[in-house]
């Protein structure tokens, strides 16, 4: 009788065992696919960030002078250099 109820036991913690091993193992893997994905998402919104934009135009006033206005996007606003 004794011996039958440490057969149980044993089988007992060792199922208790694996169902833990197996339940670090499945939120190792969900954390790690959330962060894999977040990085993905993080690099790709970097890489499709705007270019600043460089542009010269002449305005009327300085025409005849021969200086030339200033325009430009800085990816925060366009600033016009008079």
């Amino acid at each position: 009788m004794q011996n039958i109820r440490s057969v149980f036991l044993l089988l007992a913690g060792i199922t208790a065992f694996a169902a833990l091993a197996l339940l670090t193992f499945s939120v190792t893997l969900a954390v790690g696919g959330i962060l894999t994905v977040l990085m993905v998402g993080r690099a790709l919104s970097l890489k499709m960030k705007p270019a600043a934009v460089r542009a010269t135009a002449q305005s009327k006033a300085k025409a005849n002078t021969g200086e030339t206005m200033r325009i430009w996007n800085d990816g925060r606003g366009t600033i016009i250099d008079l």
